[in-house]
């Protein structure tokens, strides 16, 4: 499937040793230790201030494990992050509202534009920093099977509501060993717009054979049904009903069942190791640049492991920022996320169980944050 500029998403995936010193260096002169990265020097304790951000839900966790971290070092930047969605961090961001946002897709066309004037004249920087599955979730206490097997075009015509019980010929073909309720299918959508949204009906509309009609969009194309507003509103809605099948951020999965998906011949449950496999050799996408490193994700691979769900949640940030508090906060706590350190802590099962980022896209990403400047 082609993809249309704002539906690009994957990055490179796993994690080696890189020197710490990336994620503090300047981009003007050697630091010294403690020293950050941000426009015009400054020691930990120089820094200072609020630094906002805003956006997808689905990175919600790994930013309150970045922040900690973060203020590990810096304790006197007060940093904030309001899981408000992915459209709604991408509209607080490009009004002035927030420093930076968070968004499981990539920014769109007029988007873009708009990046120029909130920049002071700079643009957007789009950082792929939060790769992880989205876990295919349901609430089905008494299956005795540890995933679910299912195919794309099976997924699309559940959630299309075509298929309306759990022990559907079309499942059971797919789950032979396992015993199915006659249980009614209760399918879940996020109510927000929402790059998790984006991503799953990305998926559909590339894999399913046809089986999945609609475009691919943040906002959900059917009316009616069961919802929930944000990760946590997903989460709560399937757990609250059995027969309940939704989609989130693999991190927040819980106790809820999850899908291992049709991946040519297998089935493959998510991971982070399979999540790494499809995106680590994805491509970067026809208008990305050196500060926009967006790529496409090819979501109809066959590859023996690989898991074709995945999101990738981007740190958007702007290039030029009018205050210097701004651009040494950003600058500093960008490099901290970027970092092998910062990456191995959202990796971390207990935070948010992320796939780290590679040292060859650490290098781009922290040649990025270097360049933040202050406007003249």
């Amino acid at each position: 499937m082609k993809l249309t500029p704002h539906k690009r998403f994957g990055a490179v995936a796993l994690t080696g040793a890189l020197a710490l010193a990336l994620a503090a260096c300047s981009s003007t002169s050697s630091a010294e230790p403690g020293e950050t990265s941000g426009a015009g020097g400054g020691s930990a304790a120089e820094l200072s201030g609020s630094l906002a951000g805003a956006g997808a839900s689905s990175q919600e966790k790994a930013v309150a494990g970045w922040i900690a971290g973060f203020n590990d070092t810096y304790p006197d930047v007060a940093v904030s992050y309001d899981a408000a969605g992915s459209g709604g961090g991408r509209e607080q961001f490009l009004s002035g509202g927030v420093q930076f946002a968070g968004s499981d897709a990539a920014l769109k066309p007029e988007e873009i534009e708009k990046a120029a004037e909130r920049c002071f004249g700079g643009e957007a920087l789009e950082l792929p920093l939060y790769i992880s599955p989205i876990a295919v979730v349901y609430n089905l206490p008494d299956l005795d099977t540890e995933h679910l097997q299912l195919s794309a075009a099976t997924i699309a015509r559940i959630f299309n509501r075509e298929i309306t019980t759990w022990d559907d010929p079309a499942i059971a073909a797919e789950n032979p060993d396992v015993t199915l309720p006659s249980t009614g299918i209760i399918p879940v959508n996020r109510n927000d717009e929402s790059g998790t949204t984006e991503n799953f009906t990305e998926y559909l509309a590339a894999a399913s054979d046809g089986a999945w009609p609609h475009e691919a969009s943040g906002d959900w194309p059917l009316s009616g049904g069961q919802s929930g507003k944000g990760t946590q509103g997903m989460i709560d809605t399937v757990s609250g009903a059995e027969g309940a099948i939704g989609y989130a951020d693999a991190s927040r999965a819980g106790d809820l069942g999850t899908v291992a998906l049709k991946v040519g011949d297998e089935y493959v449950p998510f991971s982070a190791e399979a999540a790494a496999k499809v995106v680590d050799a994805s491509p970067a996408a026809a208008d990305a640049t050196d500060k926009r490193l967006v790529v496409e994700l090819d979501r109809t691979t066959t590859e023996k492991g690989a898991y074709p769900l995945v999101l990738v949640s981007y740190s958007i940030a702007c290039s030029t920022y009018d205050s210097e508090s701004d651009a040494n906060n950003v600058k500093a706590y960008l490099s901290y996320v970027a970092s092998p350190e910062g990456q191995e802590r959202a990796a971390d099962p207990s935070v948010a169980g992320s796939a780290p980022i590679s040292d060859d896209l650490r290098t781009k990403v922290q040649a990025a944050i270097d360049a933040i400047t202050v406007a003249s």
